[in-house]
């Protein structure tokens, strides 16, 4: 038998208590050899027999963790990252990758340096609309995609008094990881972007809106989050050449496991609300979409493999550093005002 990859966990916020621990302890060939936490109450209320080390020097010390997951706070990214690979570890960087693309860039050279793998935890990919989607691209049933309409958006007029409501670049360094992402994984890069980033709540210490624009040839992809939409359902809305499916609701892997479900289960990621689907032929009726079935485990498991050299990374640096060059031309064309080419 295989032995299990050691694996080590920075952070027990949100990210490290909803995306990181569950998952890597479910999934075969991970094993969690410690969580480094200031609150290691917290961490034992959900996991009462795993360690808690009092620094990020403590775990890299560790011989038996083999790779580190980085969920600290996003200024502490890259700094975390770059010890990790220099004390031998493969690691795994929650979004955003970095704060900077220089930093980006420094934590691809520090990786190809050290042999070891850097994936960027863009889970994303395995929401059941976004992989109900890419199902409709592959068989041809919207046609052309010429209008794509991404969205994040919230209810939170009350900006919370924690250091994700002040990270520097606000909404669009938090929730714009996960659109520019997927809009790239579906269309590739595109030739420009224009966005208008905002601060629109009363005393909120960071922007908590953003509406982006990437232009392609024949196409327009439009990405928008605000955390003052009482009506915040409306998730993606995609038009084609010969149709267009429109979908509501998110994808229900995040709620579970905040709620404290553990993944698995026969009705694990699967989404109720599904999506319809308007063909553009004149008396068509509008169609509802099953929808395909989320699985953030698919990450983990190709993440497993990759580790031990058995397939590719699940998300590569370089796919990461796309992301990181959209976002960084976002923040330009908002303090500029104008578009920013790619």
């Amino acid at each position: 038998m295989t032995e299990s990859i050691g694996v080590g966990l920075i952070g027990y916020g949100l990210g490290g208590r909803a995306f990181h621990a569950p998952y890597i302890t479910t999934t075969p060939g991970l094993a969690l050899r410690g969580i480094v936490s200031r609150d290691p109450a917290k961490v034992h209320a959900d996991w009462p027999m795993t360690r808690v080390l009092p620094d990020v020097a403590t775990l890299l010390d560790d011989e038996s963790v083999a790779l580190v997951v980085v969920s600290s706070p996003d200024h502490l990214h890259a700094e975390h990252a770059q010890a990790a690979l220099a004390a031998g570890k493969h690691v795994l960087v929650d979004k955003p990758f970095a704060t900077s693309l220089a930093e980006a860039h420094a934590l691809i050279a520090t990786a190809e340096h050290a042999g070891r793998l850097l994936t960027v935890f863009h889970n994303r990919r395995w929401d059941a609309d976004f992989l109900t989607l890419r199902g409709l691209l592959e068989d041809g049933t919207l046609g052309e995609v010429v209008s794509y309409e991404s969205r994040f958006d919230r209810w939170r007029p009350v900006p919370a008094a924690t250091w994700k409501e002040a990270r520097a670049g606000g909404s669009w360094l938090d929730l714009g990881p996960h659109l520019v992402d997927q809009a790239l994984v579906l269309f590739g890069r595109p030739s420009a972007i224009t966005a208008d980033i905002a601060t629109l709540r009363c005393d909120a210490p960071a922007p908590d809106y953003f509406h982006a624009t990437l232009r392609y040839p024949h196409r327009r992809v439009t990405l928008h989050s605000s955390k003052l939409a009482a009506d915040h359902a409306l998730r993606l809305a995609v038009h084609g050449t010969r149709g267009s499916w429109v979908k509501h609701g998110l994808d229900p892997q995040e709620a579970a496991t905040v709620a404290g479900r553990r993944p698995g289960g026969a009705d694990w990621g699967h989404d109720p609300i599904e999506g319809l689907f308007t063909p553009g032929e004149p008396a068509v009726a509008t169609t509802r979409v099953p929808n395909r079935r989320g699985d953030y485990r698919l990450f983990w498991s190709a993440l497993a493999a990759a580790v031990r050299g058995e397939g590719p990374n699940p998300v590569s640096p370089r796919e990461a550093l796309a992301v990181m060059e959209v976002l960084d031309a976002g923040l330009r064309s908002a303090t500029e005002r104008r578009e920013v080419a790619l």
